[in-house]
């Protein structure tokens, strides 16, 4: 193997510290949207019973809490916390269930929405005037937050209660549509509604697109931000990063992850259990991880350098215990990468040298590319390259559809 283990975690290292040119941040970092409620906006909560569904997302750039600031904020009563998946806390691992609990700081209750109910209910909304949304996720259609939000919205609204979303940043750019709109006969609660898989929106504005186009039926409202722009990368915000789930641990991740998060439907580990996950692709019969770096590099993919390596995998995850071959995965230019022909030219790859071997979990890649066409076209020679070109005009025809409900401006 070309790298060894402790090689590959400080070239990634290195490529997550090297920033890009100084013209390319931001003069003055973006202000979140809980930072402009409390500052313009917040009589838009005072006098009312509040309810936050709210993570360790949830903060200010100096740290502090979503729900210690509106505890402390003068008319505001916070009567219910309402936790997505990985807890408040966020420490929880995927699919794992969430209990309902109290928090101790503020003794308020802390109602799971990843457990036996995915939205809140009358009960839960017993005390509350107005449900306020303050997490930050990734972009990505697969991950949860953004469907726990636009359910809420709908059964909220439904029970005579406002919403409102504090809006934050999309950490891979709000001007960037990839991968493909999902079928609506596949959806799940890694994808509820037709929309791209990178979606090239806020928080805020999905909201707004999926409200706008009636396929949420609810009433919101959003706080946004101030000083965000749509081609901005996450450093280029000001914002300190935070990991947005476990097993996402830095930006390169979140712009690997609407493509490489495939393997999570295959036999493979996508890198879960191992110190760079969604960077690693691997599996025990991966024997010949370096040819395969090597024919993948070949094809000069734009924006993305391949590798491999050994590297041993935590109790728990595919292949846990075991030290296993593993394809790595390094961005090199975030502007040129396309995360869904990166894996779909991996997944291609890897199934011709291993019909043998290669499975998919047929449910599970179903529901995360929202469909059967990513199996299909990986089965299928030149299956590839006329997926791509489908989803280039998925994408446009998205890009278009979203435009009215847009709050923030290109450069």
């Amino acid at each position: 193997m070309s790298l060894s283990r402790r090689r590959l975690i400080r070239a990634a290292c290195l490529l997550l510290l090297w920033p890009p040119s100084t013209e390319a941040f931001a003069q003055q970092r973006v202000r979140l949207g809980i930072e402009v409620l409390l500052s313009d906006s917040l009589h838009l909560v005072r006098g009312k019973r509040v309810g936050l569904i709210t993570n360790h997302t949830g903060v200010t750039p100096d740290g502090r809490s979503t729900i210690d600031l509106l505890h402390r904020a003068p008319g505001v009563r916070l009567t219910a916390l309402f936790a997505p998946e990985h807890g408040i806390r966020g420490q929880a691992q995927a699919g794992e269930r969430i209990a309902t609990s109290v928090d101790s700081a503020t003794g308020v209750t802390v109602h799971s929405l990843y457990g036996d109910t995915r939205v809140p209910t009358a009960e839960m909304l017993r005390d509350v005037d107005v449900v306020l949304y303050d997490i930050q996720d990734i972009g990505a259609r697969t991950y949860t937050y953004p469907w726990t939000m636009a359910l809420s919205a709908e059964a909220v609204s439904a029970l005579g209660r406002a919403f409102i979303v504090l809006d934050r940043p999309n950490p891979i750019r709000g001007d960037r549509v990839e991968g493909g709109v999902l079928n609506p006969e596949f959806r799940s609660f890694v994808g509820q509604y037709p929309v791209a898989m990178r979606y090239g929106m806020t928080p805020g504005e999905l909201l707004r697109y999926l409200i706008g186009t009636g396929q949420v039926r609810a009433q919101a409202s959003v706080v946004p931000m101030a000083g965000w722009r749509r081609d901005m990368w996450w450093e280029q915000t000001g914002l300190p990063w935070r990991n947005p789930s476990p097993n996402i641990r830095s930006l390169d991740a979140a712009i690997l992850f609407p493509g490489v998060v495939y393997f999570e439907g295959t036999n493979l580990s996508e890198g879960r259990g191992t110190p760079l996950p969604f960077q690693l692709v691997g599996a025990a019969w991966l024997t010949d991880a370096g040819a395969i770096a090597r024919e993948l590099n070949a094809r000069r993919l734009p924006g993305v350098v391949f590798d491999s390596t050994l590297v041993t995998v935590e109790a728990g995850q595919k292949w846990g215990g075991r030290r296993i071959p593993m394809l790595a995965v390094a961005v090199a230019d975030r502007d040129a990468l396309r995360a869904d022909q990166v894996a779909l030219e991996m997944l291609r790859t890897i199934y011709v040298r291993h019909r043998g071997e290669f499975q998919w979990r047929t449910g599970s890649i179903d529901r995360l590319s929202g469909g059967t066409r990513v199996r299909e076209a990986v089965e299928l020679d030149g299956g590839i390259a006329r997926l791509l070109a489908d989803l280039d005009r998925e994408n446009r025809e998205f890009e278009a559809s979203i435009r009215p409900y847009l709050l923030y401006s290109r450069p």
